[in-house]
């Protein structure tokens, strides 16, 4: 097959002074790519700021023969998207690729959780991610092209550890979704990735080290690879989610049963009860393209089995 090449297009990669975030700018650059390498420096927590790290790796970029340039925009603020998109379009005259990749994560369980440490999560995972693709999406949108990708996580399905980290990556799954809807005749394709990687917020070493567990050995940069491929022109998929990390990819999707359609106008908890089996039923899924589709098949299922009178 031809190479991924990037070759006159510009990306933005948010959280790209360290780890997964690092990784992607770097191969995007390696590829073609003029760069522009935004992270805040901050803290795992998102406290405190540092432009060394964006700095950092815009220089390695260009020692190595690249294009880049360097910010420190914080894009939990919607003037700091601003800022990093104007930035992208003064040094490069337009933006091609969105990668959304910043993120803060701090060990804390539930009820100890507080409101504000869960907003605080929100502004940054969900705020930022939404922020910097709406500056960019004009300018895609008048292009008539653009590749968004999102950074999302398993962590959507489940864990004690990660409540408030898990509830905002699931907040990025579903604007990645709608935004892949809105995006369709505009020719912007918007999709995910849930990566594993050995990083300091998840408690290893950027070399891909960790000592323990699946992180362990899971660098960084297996996980670019998926990543370049859904910012390439030639991705036609949009709207959906990948696992990516230690070697491994594969598709993460939403999917439901055939489900139970009671044929009476009348439904009590025993009907449903009774019906349990068959309403969990995993054998014959389905998999919605959107909200619309789901909304057709729904009411189809429901037509399909005509009410009786229970008289």
């Amino acid at each position: 097959m031809e190479p991924i090449r990037f070759d006159g297009r510009t990306a933005i990669v948010t959280g790209a002074g360290r780890g997964i975030g690092r990784a992607h700018a770097l191969l995007l650059a390696e590829r073609g790519a003029r760069v522009v390498v935004n992270d805040l420096g901050s803290a795992n927590s998102g406290d405190g700021s540092d432009p060394g790290p964006a700095d950092r790796v815009a220089a390695t970029i260009r020692a190595a023969g690249g294009d880049a340039v360097a910010d420190a925009s914080d894009v939990a603020s919607a003037e700091g998207a601003a800022r990093l998109v104007r930035r992208a379009l003064d040094a490069y005259g337009g933006v091609d690729v969105l990668v959304n990749n910043a993120g803060i994560f701090t060990p804390g369980t539930f009820p100890a959780l507080t409101l504000a440490e869960l907003r605080r999560y929100f502004d940054v995972h969900v705020g930022g991610t939404f922020n910097v693709t709406r500056e960019c999406w004009p300018h895609m949108a008048e292009a008539g092209y653009g590749r968004i990708v999102m950074t999302t996580s398993h962590g959507i399905l489940g864990s004690p550890a990660l409540v408030a980290y898990g509830t905002a990556k699931g907040g990025v799954f579903a604007l990645a979704r709608a935004l892949a809807v809105t995006g369709q005749d505009l020719g912007i394709t918007v999709n995910s990735i849930a990566p594993i990687a050995a990083t300091r917020l998840a408690g290893g070493n950027d070399d891909g080290t960790s000592g323990e567990g699946v992180l362990d050995g899971s660098a960084p940069t297996l996980v670019a690879p998926l990543a370049m491929l859904l910012c390439h022109e030639s991705c036609t998929v949009s709207g959906e989610t990948f696992l990516s990390g230690g070697r491994r990819h594969a598709r993460l999707f939403v999917a439901e049963t055939q489900g139970y359609v009671h044929p009476e106008a009348a439904v009590t908890p025993e009907v449903v009860a009774g019906q349990w089996g068959q309403i969990m039923d995993t054998s014959d899924q389905y998999i919605p393209a959107d909200t619309d589709a789901w909304m057709n098949a729904n009411a189809k299922r429901i037509a399909a089995v005509p009410v009786v009178s229970a008289g």
